[in-house]
């Protein structure tokens, strides 16, 4: 599942555990769906991390 359809479906599920409440199967799929969600992030998070090259310039000395 790409990260539009996770977010979108744990969306449904708060905006009816908001209105009607959830059943246990609900609650349960919602709470591995944002353990889905946090594993993706970070892993996306984390190639953009090691992605990140840095620069220094060197320092001029007077």
């Amino acid at each position: 599942m790409d990260m539009d359809h996770l977010i979108q479906r744990i969306n449904e599920l708060s905006r009816k555990n908001k209105s009607e409440g959830l059943t246990e199967s609900e609650t349960a799929e919602r709470d591995r769906l944002r353990k889905q969600y946090l594993t993706v992030f970070r892993q996306n998070f984390r190639q953009e991390l090691d992605r990140i090259e840095v620069v220094d310039e060197p320092t001029i000395k007077h």
